[in-house]
């Protein structure tokens, strides 16, 4: 878990991938918020394109690259959370959330953290990829 959270705090930017309310995959950039009790947390507006789609069918993949040819592919559910803690940590210590959401109890924040989450940490040095369940 610590390798997972490591390369997703390191690697700012990573690439969501859902299934499109029209069948289509879709692949837009996203930014991991922090990790809680082991779970994995990430924010959106209602308003997003996005959030129709995961409330359509909640799985997801999430991939990042590293430095030196490294990635990490995550798979899983997403579920949506109204814990207003977590929100309220993210909106005080992201400056592009507070710029967004202005504060956490904002309606259209949405707050959601992955299920039944398996990475796979791979490179091109021809070491076999590493699967971790999360």
């Amino acid at each position: 878990m610590n390798e997972v959270i490591e390369f997703l705090t390191k690697n700012q930017i990573q690439y969501l991938a859902t299934v499109g309310l029209d069948g289509k995959p879709k692949v837009r950039p996203f930014m991991f918020k922090l990790e809680d009790e082991g779970k994995l947390y990430f924010t959106t507006s209602n308003q997003n394109t996005v959030y129709n789609e995961m409330k359509a069918n909640p799985n997801v993949e999430i991939c990042v690259t590293g430095e030196n040819y490294s990635w990490i592919r995550l798979s899983g559910k997403v579920v949506f959370s109204d814990n207003i803690e977590i929100k309220a940590r993210i909106v005080e210590s992201n400056e592009l959330v507070k710029s967004i959401f202005k504060t956490p109890d904002n309606p259209i924040l949405e707050l959601f953290y992955l299920v039944d989450v398996t990475a796979v940490i791979a490179d091109l040095s021809g070491n076999p990829p590493k699967t971790v369940t999360l």
